[in-house]
């Protein structure tokens, strides 16, 4: 459904410009209805009034009238219709010589109007009382009537000679004036109505984007800073809401106070969040390069140890191969933490053509010597594929994610290595179809010391720094890293420029 229908999904400007709209909708409507409503029952009130001064004039006898029904018309726009015993009287046509019925539709300016069988039997069913009433003639139009009874003489057929009787009169004014005033009234209340719907429409838009526009720059404000990398790294954050939106007599200016407020707390913990990284940062690459020196004190010692003329007991001789053995293991984890300080700190890349696919080549067939088990596929594209950056690191990058899967998945895994060119980058992708990667760890792979031994098989020990150093590296040469895992499906994705220009964003490294 559109979002036209949701004004809950309305922008604040929106639904208070709707909101005020409505409501001069429904008070311009309730004004306009009550005033053609006032204006139709005032017409209808003077009407009524003249038919009853007409009924109260013919109740009355008057002195120079003999004859009450001997009449050529009115002197305006009315009906009359004599009735007699529930008939309609005949009256002498002065005008035309004969006789004719009295049910004359009289009209201002032009001849009466003789009323037709049908409409004189609508008046004589109609059951009109001494009360103003309404009643429709077909094409002549609605008509207000009202009765009164009266003595005039009359000559029937029984009696012969003129004698009085009591006759009931009809008489009746048209309502098509009335009906016309009340429609041109409605029509100019609604053409009022409109120009004041749209004047006040553009008003109100007008006076409501004025007063709502502090708001929207208090919104950009936020949106510059959700816009920010805030994640790691060093933050300086100097949007801030402008002072004359910080008002805290208006609610706009309460909203930009409070941001402000919440800006320099975040800011407060980013630096001080940087600070302590950059300590542990600190620590981490001082510790590192002070522990080579004594492990590698320990691993010479260990073989001096093993290489004595002297006959030396099995068992020293086994626990000598076992300090020399956790001492590589530490240097490594060393070597490892010494790497991603140095990547952290943002030293330079060493900056030359690699050629991704005979580093493929020659860390595939390295991993397959390490793991003969496996069964090891590559497939390389025709020509060349060659990136800009550090031979070192990206040989690091493929020998981690193929140690990854030898060491993640059972024998008899395969595992596959294709380097292929998609447009401007070279796309690395190493996949296998081992176990898979269990999903509640798929977010957090690539952090450091994240380990996969629950989710697929363990056969060697693991500092879980390899992937995190893929990761670092690949994003320090500005590369892209993904992985896709499902059972018996995972795929690591590397993308990488073919060249790419160096900026301080884009190059935060480490020399080998």
């Amino acid at each position: 459904m559109s979002t036209a229908l949701h004004p809950s999904r309305w922008t604040l400007r929106t639904k208070l410009v709707s909101s005020v709209l409505l409501l001069f909708v429904v008070i311009i409507m309730a004004i306009g209805a009550l005033t053609v409503w006032q204006l139709q029952r005032t017409l209808a009130d003077r009407i009524d009034q003249q038919l009853v001064t007409s009924a109260q004039q013919l109740a009355v006898p008057s002195a120079d009238r003999s004859d009450a029904l001997n009449y050529q018309g009115g002197g305006g726009n009315s009906l009359r219709v004599d009735l007699y015993a529930g008939n309609v009287v005949y009256v002498q046509d002065l005008q035309n010589g004969g006789i004719r019925p009295s049910a004359l539709i009289n009209r201002l300016g032009a001849p009466p109007t003789q009323l037709s069988v049908a409409q004189i039997n609508i008046v004589r069913t109609a059951g009109i009382g001494d009360h103003p009433s309404t009643i429709g003639l077909g094409r002549a139009g609605d008509y207000r009537v009202i009765a009164v009874s009266h003595a005039a003489k009359l000559r029937t057929q029984a009696t012969g000679p003129p004698s009085s009787q009591t006759v009931t009169t009809i008489v009746g004014l048209p309502l098509g004036d009335t009906y016309a005033a009340v429609r041109r009234a409605a029509l100019a209340v609604a053409l009022l109505s409109g120009a004041g719907l749209i004047l006040v429409g553009l008003a109100t838009a007008y006076v409501v984007r004025r007063n709502l526009e502090p708001l929207r720059r208090v919104a950009e404000t936020a949106t510059r800073v959700s816009t920010l990398p805030l994640s790691a790294g060093e933050v300086v954050m100097h949007e801030r809401v402008d002072p004359a939106d910080t008002d805290e007599r208006t609610e706009v200016g309460q909203v930009g106070l409070a941001l402000n407020q919440m800006l320099d707390n975040v800011d407060g913990a980013l630096t001080a969040r940087q600070e302590s990284e950059t300590r542990v940062r600190q620590f981490v690459a001082d510790a590192s390069h002070e522990l080579r020196t004594p492990l590698a004190s320990i691993r010479g010692y260990a073989e001096l140890s093993r290489r004595e003329r002297e006959p030396v007991p099995t068992g020293v001789q086994h626990a000598m191969s076992r300090i020399e053995s956790e001492s590589d293991r530490m240097t490594a984890l060393v070597e490892d933490l010494l790497l991603l300080a140095r990547l952290d700190s943002g030293r330079p890349l060493d900056r030359e053509p690699v050629d991704v696919t005979l580093l493929a080549m020659e860390t595939m067939s390295d991993a397959h010597a390490a793991g003969p088990g496996h069964r090891w596929k590559l497939d390389l594209p025709d020509e060349p594929m060659e990136v800009v950056g550090d031979e070192a690191r990206i040989r690091q990058v493929l020998i981690n994610l193929l140690a990854n899967a030898r060491r993640h998945t059972p024998e008899g895994t395969e595992v596959t290595t294709r380097v292929a060119g998609d447009g401007g980058d070279v796309v690395v992708t190493v996949s296998d179809d081992g176990p898979g990667i269990e999903p509640s760890l798929l977010p957090h792979i690539f952090e450091r010391f994240t380990r996969g031994d629950s989710a697929r098989t363990r056969t060697e020990g693991s500092t879980g720094l390899g992937l995190s150093i893929v990761h670092a590296v690949v994003t320090a040469h500005g590369g892209d890293l993904r992985v896709q895992s499902v059972p018996g499906r995972t795929t690591f994705t590397m993308r990488m420029r073919r060249s790419f220009q160096e900026t301080p964003a884009s190059m935060p490294s480490v020399a080998p």
